[in-house]
């Protein structure tokens, strides 16, 4: 009897811990002259976690992609200017896949055919005055295409997508 109350005290403290770290339905990471709000990550196309708890992960994902965008932004609006992003849809470079018992975690495939694609609402505040508006649908066909210096960042295909997307289209409109 007291073996089943102590496996039952470790199931029921097991499903608190993961209750508790259980992401806010949609969370807002900030940085600089960057907000970014991530409207309903559950619906998401992949931002599937290999290894990692999947609500450390989104938290990893939402918080390094806004501190990439920030880093550009930062450069090309001017002062008082501030970028606003609504997520509503990421699907990651690649594609996840099972291990089939191999490992207990899945693999993270990089295929030109699984391409990074980002659907979002922005707009760019000027002293809180609203000065650009708009909707996108960001793919990169390509993203592995050209050179490619061999880096270990994190989410480097969704960032440097993100980032010509600034290039190309919010710094000619300032």
């Amino acid at each position: 009897m007291k073996i089943q109350s102590l496996i039952l005290a470790s199931v029921l403290s097991c499903s608190a811990a993961w209750a508790a770290e259980e992401a806010p339905v949609n969370p807002v990471t900030e940085d600089g002259v960057v907000k970014i709000i991530w409207q309903n990550p559950k619906e998401f196309r992949d931002i599937k976690s290999s290894g990692e708890i999947q609500s450390r992960y989104e938290k990893r994902l939402f918080e390094t992609l806004t501190k990439n965008v920030n880093k550009e932004a930062s450069k090309i609006l001017k002062p008082n200017q501030k970028l606003e992003m609504t997520m509503t849809d990421v699907d990651l470079a690649g594609d996840m896949r099972p291990t089939f018992g191999a490992t207990t975690d899945d693999l993270r495939v990089i295929k030109d055919i699984y391409p990074p694609r980002m659907t979002f609402s922005y707009q760019i505040l000027e002293n809180d005055k609203v000065i650009i508006v708009g909707e996108e649908k960001l793919s990169d066909m390509g993203f592995l295409g050209g050179i490619h210096s061999s880096t270990d960042k994190p989410f480097v295909y969704e960032t440097k997508m993100l980032t010509e997307w600034l290039k190309k289209t919010i710094a000619p409109q300032l």
